[in-house]
């Protein structure tokens, strides 16, 4: 790119921390970056998140093998973005787990997300030659899965769209310990540049109704007590409603993506503006949001040159308020609407394995459908 966004300037490591967060549940946490989760049984070890690079992988896999022998068989991964996913040759697992949506944005944009990714944030692809290629699933599902890590079960929930359109949270029961991927920052500004914002908060209502203990977030530091997982849960509705709210007013009154972007700005600084990656996120985040205010239901795809574009768009371009919008390029091969639902297939979410009040239950029947027994496996 000619010019850059505010992620390429950041090239200072990060402090990584590890630490227990619950019963068997782990928390690899590195200053704002992406964060990865690690559930331990008596027979297997399962990792949420797999890092950008095998590089940055295997020191995740460094913290495991100083607390057990035993093995990593799971890798889950929370959703598509290469940042989360393209480290996870590094680990051996016997399975890659998705929800099906993930599955299916892997094979549709997995390619072109990789190449924008590297290029924006070019610090987290350590020794990114080493990448054999796309992480793909061996297995996916479309609204839970139960496994077994030896008296210690792990549920992976796909509970609706927010961050993506396949969004999974993985659950530790016995001790309510929640890994939420990027659904859930802490004190870290929220990735919207594919997001489903009317419906973000939904899924954020779903998580709470679990009550959990502990939060692990996508970034920021581990939550460990029910008044921080409130709080943070709290700032992540409010950063993606205040980001969704301020752009649709800006649209209903004719204005263009730079003057949207500068009035959105001023409605987020002064609360979120101290959030980590805010800078870098935000031009992403105002330019979904304006689509989704246009009625462009599926987030297009970015590309490389669909960055660029952005960027010549908000910094450089002298737009006026009401002057026709910047071309920033069609969806590449877009899911068909009727493919963006939350779950079409027959498999329903099990309510019974939730933990949640018969009132919010009945919710969650009315828009997904009458449930059906979770598959099951056993390490």
């Amino acid at each position: 790119m000619t010019k850059h966004f505010a992620s390429i300037a950041d090239t200072d490591e990060k402090a990584v921390s590890f630490r227990e967060v619950g019963a068997g549940c782990y928390a690899f946490t590195a200053s704002g970056d992406p964060n990865s989760g690690v559930v331990i049984g008596d027979k297997a070890v399962l990792v949420v998140d797999a890092q950008a690079t095998p590089a940055t992988a295997k020191k995740v896999l460094a913290h495991i093998k100083g607390i057990t022998d035993k093995p990593v068989k799971y890798v889950a991964l929370t959703h598509y973005h290469s940042v989360r996913t393209l480290g996870a040759s590094a680990y051996g697992a016997s399975d890659i787990i998705t929800s099906d949506l993930t599955r299916r944005l892997i094979v549709d944009r997995g390619e072109a997300d990789w190449v924008a990714q590297k290029e924006r944030f070019p610090r987290l692809f350590e020794d990114g030659d080493n990448i054999p290629g796309l992480t793909q699933p061996t297995m996916s599902f479309a609204s839970s899965l139960s496994i077994n890590l030896g008296n210690k079960e792990v549920r992976l929930m796909h509970l609706g769209r927010g961050h993506t359109m396949g969004d999974v949270v993985v659950w530790v029961p016995d001790a309510a310990v929640l890994f939420a991927g990027d659904l859930v920052e802490n004190k870290v500004a929220c990735y919207c540049g594919d997001a489903h914002l009317d419906d973000w908060p939904r899924a954020l209502e779903r998580i709470s109704a679990f009550r959990p203990k502990a939060l692990v977030p996508g970034r920021g530091e581990a939550l460990l007590n029910v008044q921080e997982v409130k709080r943070a849960l709290d700032d992540t509705r409010d950063f993606v409603e205040t980001l969704r709210d301020s752009a649709r007013t800006s649209v209903r009154m004719g204005r263009g993506l730079k003057a949207t972007y500068n009035a959105v700005r001023e409605a987020m600084d002064p609360r979120f503006g101290s959030f980590a990656i805010y800078d870098h996120c935000m031009p992403f985040n105002v330019a979904r949001a304006y689509d989704e205010a246009l009625g462009i239901e599926a987030p297009q795809v970015w590309t490389r040159e669909r960055d660029q574009d952005l960027w010549d768009a908000l910094k450089e371009a002298e737009v006026a308020q009401n002057e026709p919008e910047v071309d920033l390029g069609q969806p590449l091969q877009p899911v068909p609407d009727e493919e963006v639902a939350v779950s079409s297939d027959e498999e329903t979410l099990d309510l019974s394995m939730l933990d949640i009040s018969e009132e919010f239950a009945d919710e969650v029947r009315k828009e997904r459908g009458s449930a059906s027994e979770s598959k099951l496996m056993s390490a």
